[in-house]
């Protein structure tokens, strides 16, 4: 089983080049996903469960579902949703598991959050995302 030291991001963006699935992750624009199907297999799953924001719990289908996921979370945020990256590391040849810090304003109040987040990479493609939050911060 391959392994990596933590490539860790904030203000100090570091990111190892040497796996595979990092640079398959740092091809990743969430802001234009449609230009990145081909990153993405064609059953591709973005599971989201959370029981502070339930109206987005769900799994969503697809680049579109990841997009919906996407669109509900900016309207729910009013815009203010954005990932504060802070350490990713690649387990093996299949997992890459991120640390962010999601910062979003809810009904008037500024939210700062930890999640996890595990992607599944199987054939050079992502086909699946846990994003694991702390249910404390939100």
């Amino acid at each position: 089983m391959q392994s990596a030291d933590p490539i860790v991001t904030s203000d100090d963006t570091v990111m190892a080049d040497a796996h595979p699935n990092i640079a398959l992750l740092k091809r990743l624009d969430m802001a234009n996903l449609e230009n990145a199907a081909d990153l993405f297999t064609d059953d591709f799953v973005f599971h989201f469960f959370n029981p502070k924001l339930p109206d987005l719990a769900g799994d969503y289908v697809g680049v579109s579902g990841m997009q919906t996921f996407l669109g509900k979370m900016v309207a729910l945020t009013e815009g203010t949703f954005h990932v504060e990256l802070i350490t990713v590391t690649p387990v093996g040849n299949e997992l890459i598991v991120m640390h962010n810090r999601n910062h979003m304003t809810l009904q008037g109040t500024p939210i700062e959050t930890e999640v996890v987040v595990v992607w599944r990479v199987v054939g050079g493609r992502f086909a699946e995302v846990w994003d694991i939050p702390s249910v404390y911060g939100v």
